[in-house]
This record gives C-alpha cells, structure tokens and sequence, in this order.
C-alpha cells in the first residue's frame, strides 16, 4: 500500500471547527431539549440581498440561450470583475491585471503555499486563523506539533496580546520569511494603523520577506483613519500579496468568490515575477471561479451593491454591538473578563483569566447553551480567549446575549 503524506500525519488532531461541531453534536444528543444557539463559526446568516440576487439571476439566464452560454472562463477571472475591483475597491492602487479571481480566500491562502514550498520560513500572528498554519504543515513548511502542544515546529509565533495591543514585535521576523497578517484580524478582531503597518512594510522589506496580508473583513472597518488595504501602505508594492473576499461583505460564504492581488513588482530572488508563477499555478490546478458567482459579485460593486454591503456589514456590527453589552454583565466583570474588538471587525474576543479557553466553550455550551470558538485553537496565545461571531439572525443573537447575561460564570 501507498504510505501516507507525513506532512499530513503531522496535523494536531482536528480542525479546530469540527471539533467545535463533534462537541456541540454530542451536547445536542445527550440534551435534545436544549436550544442551542450559535455564536463560533464565522459563517454569514442573512439572505443574500437584493441587486446581488438580481445579478445571479441575470448570468443564470443568459447561461440558458445559446447566445449567453459560455463553459469554461478565463481560470484568472472575469476581465470586467477584474476590472471593478481595481476601480471601486482600490482605485487604481492595483491594476486589473494584478488581480486574480478565485473561489475565495482561503481556497487561495491554501494554493499561495505552493508558490513557496517546504523549505520557507513562515511567520504567522499568533493567534491567527488556523488556515495559515496548518496550510504551511501540509505543504511541509511546518513540522510536527512541539513537545507540549504550543504550536508547530519550524513556525515562528508572533504574539499579538493585550500587553502589545494585538500587534506582534516585529523584531521576531527571520530573514527571507512568509508573514501571515490579517487586518481587521481573524480571531482578535484588532485592525493595525497605519503607522503599525509601515512598521510591518518596512521590516518585510528589511528582511527580504514577503506578506500575506489578509484583508477579507476590511469591509467592515469604519474608522476612516484605518487602512483597509495593504496597498494604501508606500512599499507595499515590493513585499506583499493582499487575500480577500465576498463572502464576509456581502453573504457569499456559500457562493464562493473571492480575489488575491499580486504587484507586477513582487519578485522572487531570481528575479522571477510572483505574479507569473502565481498565474501558471492556478491555471494549470484551478479552472477559475463559477461565472455566476462573478456575474454577482460584479453586482456587490455597483452602486447599489455597495449600498447593500454597507447595510449588510451594519447588521453585523450592531450584533457585535450587542455581544459586547452582553458580556459586560456584573457576573463577567467579577470574574474580570476584558473585551476586545466588536467595533471594526465582526468578532469580539474576550479573556477570562485563570481559565482554559476549552473549559470556558464548555460551560457556556452547559449552561447557557451558547456555542462560541474557543481561542486556543487559534494558536498559543489565544489561550484563556473565546471569540464571539456576530454572524446571526437578530432575534437569535438576542437571546443568546439574555441567556449570557443570566450567567454565573464562576
């Protein structure tokens, strides 16, 4: 028999999320009166909206004549989406032909890997969106998980805590590296200044290194002091790869859709341009993202889609506003949990010390029936931190905030 990919066997036992699944399912199973609400997985609830719907309705019509149907598209995206997003979300800091369509964001954090192989060096904020990390294991990039479970051999941790306000020592960055940066970030919910992120460019370049900057919930940024694109940054250009998507904006979680932008001045130390192996990769593993979903996200770009993301993105903020209210009941200041992000970003992180992050999932999951992401499994220093989604109907975001209110948590 065919001997199993070691990279792979070097993966900690489960995915953080269906972990979270395989305890809830069996809390459900042994409490089937319970109601169970959701506040981890960062998956979107709302319908998708209206203008949007109506753009996936137009491509899937035309798709129906003989005149609009099409098979295969351009595997790098539609010149016109291509197009739009240079235009409307980054007015012109990108052209359009350094942008690339894909089926979204963490499809492409998994495919950049091959760009860089098994013999890079990675450097990823810790905590950080398990994607980055485990991407880098599969890849060989990354080696077994080190003696005592603080995180995997051959990844270099960048502590982003309270203490730093969420933003690493950049110090920590190895010559020749693979930096994993997400803003607003995935799990903290903290968004670097601009200031912070010169700090960032500088030392990249410094350092001969290269960033992934993932900015797929930059829509939900609204401090206008605030970058939301690696690219408002001078230098940028040099030394980063920006990742993003629609399905945190406007609701295409399970449509699928998303791009990456790489500078026609990004190279390897050859010389060779990231963006044409880049290009040579994803056509040759990747037939390119679902015409209909292009056809809508075109749709999310016009006036009125901008409109519905704005409205749409709002829903959530207040949702995040309400989590945040929540869990400043007397029964969580006695117990001295501090809050963090919920303003700019979709998710509230929350510490409660003296406790494990696992233990914290259980006993909201037991006695308030409230589902949340416990922040270990987002790296070493996510311990004793639980992320909160505002990702939810409002009725239901409602509820689980009474029930966390009621909560004795000692």
């Amino acid at each position: 028999m065919l001997k199993r990919n070691p990279c792979i066997a070097h993966l900690s036992s489960g995915y953080l999320f269906p972990e979270i699944s395989r305890r809830r399912a069996a809390f459900a199973k042994a409490h089937p009166e319970a109601k169970i609400i959701s506040l981890g997985i960062g998956n979107t609830t709302e319908p998708l909206t209206p203008h949007v719907v109506s753009g996936l309705h137009e491509e899937v019509t035309r798709l129906g004549t003989a005149e609009g149907y099409s098979g295969y598209g351009d595997e790098t995206g539609s010149t016109a989406l291509r197009d739009k997003i240079s235009k409307v979300l980054y007015k012109g800091m990108v052209s359009a032909d350094e942008v690339y369509i894909s089926d979204g964001a963490k499809c492409d954090i998994g495919r950049l890997q091959y760009l860089f192989g098994r013999d890079v060096t990675v450097a990823v904020q810790d905590p950080a969106y398990p994607v980055y990390v485990d991407g880098s294991v599969m890849i060989g990039a990354a080696g077994p998980v080190t003696e005592g479970g603080s995180g995997y051999s051959g990844i270099v941790y960048m502590p982003c805590t309270a203490e730093n306000n969420f933003f690493p020592d950049l110090a920590a960055i190895p010559k020749n590296a693979l930096i994993y940066f997400c803003s607003p970030n995935n799990p903290t919910g903290a968004v670097a200044t601009r200031e912070q992120l010169e700090a960032l460019v500088a030392r990249a370049i410094e350092q001969e290194s290269i960033i992934i900057f993932d900015s797929a919930y930059s829509s939900y940024i609204r401090d206008p002091q605030l970058p939301r694109s690696i690219y408002e940054i001078p230098g940028s250009r040099t030394c980063a790869i920006e990742v993003s998507s629609f399905s945190k904006p406007i609701g295409f979680t399970g449509v699928r859709l998303g791009w990456t932008c790489i500078p026609s001045e990004l190279t390897f130390a050859d010389g060779t341009a990231v963006g044409k192996d880049w290009s040579r990769l994803v056509t040759t593993i990747f037939n390119g993202a679902s015409n209909i979903a292009q056809s809508g996200g075109l749709a999310s770009l016009d006036e009125k889609g901008l409109a519905e993301t704005r409205s749409l993105t709002d829903y959530y903020l207040e949702n995040a506003r309400l989590i945040r209210e929540a869990l400043c009941a007397p029964s969580f200041a006695k117990a001295g949990v501090t809050l963090y992000g919920g303003d700019n970003a979709p998710y509230v992180w929350a510490r409660f010390p003296g406790k494990k992050s696992w233990q914290i999932f259980d006993l909201l999951l037991e006695r308030s029936h409230v589902v949340c992401t416990p922040g270990a499994g987002f790296g070493p220093a996510g311990e004793s931190f639980i992320r909160f989604s505002s990702f939810g109907h409002r009725a239901q975001i409602q509820e689980a905030c009474e029930r966390l209110a009621k909560l004795d948590i000692d």
